[in-house]
């Protein structure tokens, strides 16, 4: 058929090249266009979507070359049970994933996809996740008819013609994508299209490909592809067949008075904090934090035995909601331009609002859904999963090294979540087997992040629960592996970290944000053997009066609260850990079962 094509094309990649005519023959779009990543490729697409009114110009004198977009209120946030590993075995999805034979679900998504693109245009987007050059970059080619997908991407990751060129005839990761909303001749477009039906989004993962489909849903992770499908459900199973990781984890740069720095990575499920504690701004004198990245890290071996962490993203996808100049005033200041809000609510003077952004709300807005929104009436402006996409360059605190090609040394892991109670504010690690325990028991609270009831205690083990791309209990053995693959006094010292624990009033015992500072400086003490430390049945818990608290008030009975061991509350953790652990079955690593009865045992004792 004759189809239009434009945008850089030159490629010598055959498979490349046959996949994307192939996928157009599937599709059936009416033009083909291969995004070279320009600034002003962006800039039409984003003028297209203005006229039609996918986007809404921010008043350029208040965010200069920012956006408004409001997704379907059927897709806001991520689809967990619509979301499938179709791996050729059950066994190696495990039980906490989704999974589907793979043969019966590429039929059907063929069905799906066939002319699914009609009337669009089928965008081609070469991006490469990590530094084009860098050892543990990977190159995916997403093939999408959504315009929002392609602006984003474009912030998310590093886009267009220098990985087609630097591609050549090297092997690539396949991402098929498209709205579902296929147009017939003469019918308008809708401001957001999708597949409105629930049961009809998916968003699959071919592991032993590896290739990735997703169908029907235009939002975040479901239709950025590089994000979570192929940064960690693929890179996952790439990480444990190569010897590395990819993990759901920020990474930042903590750096004293006296100049020494520390690379810190900590896993914490979405919404629980990664992106203000990866920003923040110390409250300590003296002491600095410096963003490499907030969402995702991958993790290998050095050649000095070390462990060394990437951010393989190129931007932030953070949620809106919370973020404040109190709580991330670094991050406000990052999307203070270039940047692309989704979900959140309008106001008069052309600017955006959600809710604890730090300021009062106008007396009328347009709210997340396009309605007329006044204080009061009972519902919220932005969606509680509302986002904003901005370039990492743009962060005031962005660390010089954050594209170095090999990483930096991770010196800490830290693991965390939302728990009102029970979880201690810190706890160490007695061992690399004992830390790999805490994150494999990790439980936090549901956020709005996914689709689902908030507020609901779930076990997320390394906040990987929705991300690991094949068994879990196999990715427990990996973890546990590293300590064979180097020298175990190279590895990071693990840590779990709770700023979220709740007095019997329902308020909050640590104040959070910059005052967290206090929590890493003595993390950095027990790295360098100088902090003073407890040993309870739970880990090593910071002795009385070693955390420091200067310029602080802080009621000593809620810092009682925050160190003590609370053994009833443990003796149910255990009993629950245990509940989990068995939906793994044999393939549970047997060293965590010795950790679980070794706590047990040290509990009983206590």
């Amino acid at each position: 058929m004759t189809m239009t094509i434009t945008g850089y094309s030159n490629t010598t990649n055959q498979a490349l090249k046959a996949w994307v005519e192939e996928v157009t023959r599937m599709c059936q779009p009416a033009r083909v266009h291969w995004c070279d990543g320009s600034r002003a490729e962006h800039d039409r697409l984003c003028e297209e979507m203005v006229s039609h009114g996918a986007f809404t110009r921010l008043n350029p004198q208040l965010r200069p070359g920012c956006f408004l977009a409001r997704s379907h209120a059927s897709d806001v946030a991520r689809v967990e049970d619509r979301t499938f590993i179709c791996s050729k075995r059950p066994e190696d999805a495990g039980a906490t994933n989704n999974w589907a034979d793979p043969d019966e679900m590429r039929a059907r998504l063929k069905g799906l996809f066939q002319g699914s693109m009609r009337g669009r245009t089928l965008y081609v987007i070469p991006f490469s996740m990590g530094p084009l050059g860098s050892p543990v970059a990977k190159i995916g080619i997403e093939i999408t008819d959504s315009p929002y997908v392609v602006v984003n991407m474009g912030i998310m990751t590093r886009m267009g013609k220098p990985v087609l060129d630097a591609l050549d005839s090297g092997s690539f990761i396949p991402c098929l994508h498209s709205v579902g909303a296929p147009l017939e001749p003469g019918q308008p477009d809708d401001y957001w299209p999708c597949e409105p039906d629930k049961d009809k989004k998916y968003i699959v993962h071919f592991p032993e490909e590896p290739s990735i489909w997703s169908y029907g849903s235009g939002y975040g992770g479901n239709a950025l592809l590089g994000k979570k499908c192929l940064a960690l459900r693929i890179a996952s199973v790439l990480a444990r067949r190569e010897g590395w990781m990819a993990e759901h984890m920020l990474i930042l740069a903590l750096t004293s008075p006296k100049g020494k720095k520390y690379y810190i990575a900590a896993a914490f499920p979405s919404a629980c904090g990664k992106t203000n504690l990866a920003m923040m701004q110390p409250t300590l004198p003296g002491w600095t934090v410096r963003c490499l990245g907030d969402d995702i890290a991958w993790i290998r071996i050095g050649a000095d035995g070390h462990l060394y962490a990437v951010n393989p993203e190129y931007g932030f996808f953070g949620v809106a909601p919370g973020t404040s100049d109190k709580s991330n005033p670094h991050a406000m200041a990052t999307i203070t331009r270039n940047s692309i809000f989704t979900n959140v609510a309008l106001t008069p003077e052309g600017d955006v609002w959600w809710e604890d952004i730090g300021k009062p709300p106008p007396p009328q807005m347009i709210d997340w859904e396009g309605n007329e929104w006044t204080p009061g009436c009972g519902r919220p402006a932005a969606h509680p999963n509302a986002r904003f996409t901005a370039p990492a360059a743009q962060c005031p605190v962005i660390d010089p090294d954050w594209e170095k090609p090999e990483g930096v040394p991770i010196s800490a892991f830290l693991f965390g979540g939302r728990r009102p109670s029970t979880i201690p504010l810190v706890n160490e690690a007695f061992s690399w087997e004992h830390g790999v325990f805490l994150g494999s028991a990790a439980g936090s609270e549901t956020t709005s992040a996914a689709l689902g009831k908030a507020g609901v205690l779930r076990r997320d083990p390394f906040a990987m629960l929705p991300f690991c791309g094949y068994q879990m209990g196999d990715y427990f053995a990996h973890w546990i592996s590293m300590a064979q693959r180097t020298d175990r006094s190279k590895l990071p010292r693990i840590f779990f970290v709770n700023w979220f624990r709740k007095n019997k009033d329902g308020k909050w015992l640590w104040p959070g944000y910059g005052e967290n500072s206090r929590v890493l400086k003595w993390i950095c003490e027990r790295i360098d053997g100088s902090g003073r430390a407890t040993a309870t049945p739970i880990g090593n818990l910071p002795a009385p009066d070693a955390l420091d608290l200067s310029g602080m008030s802080m009621n000593p009975e809620d810092l009682r609260q925050l160190l003590a061991v609370d053994v009833p509350g443990w003796k149910n953790e255990v009993e629950d850990i245990d509940r989990n652990y068995a939906k793994l079955n044999h393939h549970l690593p047997p060293a965590l079962k010795q950790q679980l009865d070794d706590l047990r045992r040290r509990l009983e004792s206590a």
